[in-house]
């Protein structure tokens, strides 16, 4: 197998720390040939296993995905450092460690969305974005990796908040939400309940609630915000701020002030239907965030 570049390439991870070991004469003849060896057992493995070892096209693919999983996970465990990246690869484990890193980091990522994959519990076609020959000018598995890392933290956020900060989950109809719609209605609901668990009756309760003047403003939302995600782990704090957009505060701000006309119209004793119809205006003029969706009935 072929794994070495052209100085200055963006190719993939493995064969950039190659090159630039060769380069340096910091890797012999015999410790490259013992990789490469290494990397051709493991083509052969791979190629077995989910596709044909005696098809050379196959057998070849075979290769690329092994180079391409092998380039993510030496890049996570070395933190991009090429020199603790040929120590990887110089230690007895070889390219094993490094690809048993990237695929259980592809496992991790990859959609779990009813439909099977060629490969088991990685995402075909997320594997094929990370596969990579060795010559490769660029190689964007890292970019394709990080951006299915997102939307799986992501996803991962949203459930959690749901399982976190709602009664009950919601039914099929959450299932279209974004991460910012969903963050917006358990804080919300949560400022003007004093913390409650999220329950379909807001609209009901608004005319028992007192709306205190503080409340209206960007900053009181800010930090209601806040302590709703400090009550989750980190990284997933990390990932729902990472996905709110500058106004998320301004519009929960507008969304009150909404709110505070729907309570005077409601104590008003206005009809579902007029408190529906007052609502459904508001919505289509000026999308409110965080107001829940469902109907008084």
């Amino acid at each position: 197998m072929q794994l070495m570049v052209r100085d200055g390439s963006s190719g993939p991870f493995l064969s950039q720390v190659i090159n630039n070991a060769k380069a340096a004469e910091q890797l012999s003849d015999a410790q490259l040939q013992q990789i490469k060896s290494k990397a051709v057992l493991m083509s052969l493995k791979f190629a077995d296993k989910f596709y044909n070892k005696h098809k050379m096209h196959l057998l070849e693919q075979a290769a690329y995905d092994v180079i391409g999983v092998v380039s993510l996970g030496l890049l996570e465990l070395s933190d991009k450092d090429p020199s603790r990246a040929l120590a990887l690869l110089l230690a007895p484990e070889g390219l094993v460690k490094p690809f048993q890193k990237g695929w259980n980091m592809l496992s991790t990522v990859s959609r779990k969305a009813g439909t099977k994959s060629l490969y088991g519990e990685v995402d075909a076609q997320l594997l094929q974005q990370v596969s990579s020959t060795p010559d490769a000018e660029d190689w964007p598995g890292w970019q394709q990796y990080q951006q299915a890392l997102a939307e799986h933290q992501r996803s991962q956020s949203m459930q959690l908040l749901l399982q976190q900060f709602f009664a009950r989950l919601p039914g099929d109809d959450y299932d279209y939400c974004s991460l910012e719609e969903v963050l917006a209605e358990v804080v919300f609901y949560r400022a003007l309940t004093g913390g409650d668990k999220v329950r379909q009756d807001l609209k009901q309760r608004l005319t028992q609630i007192t709306l205190q003047p503080h409340w209206f403003n960007d900053t009181f939302f800010a930090l209601q915000t806040e302590a709703t995600l400090a009550e989750l782990p980190p990284a997933n704090a990390q990932a729902i701020r990472a996905d709110l957009g500058q106004h998320f505060a301004p519009a929960l701000l507008r969304t009150l002030q909404f709110a505070k006309d729907y309570q005077a119209l409601a104590k008003q004793d206005a009809s579902p239907e007029k408190l529906d119809n007052f609502e459904g205006k508001q919505g289509l003029s000026n999308p409110l965030l965080g107001w829940p969706q469902y109907l008084v009935l």
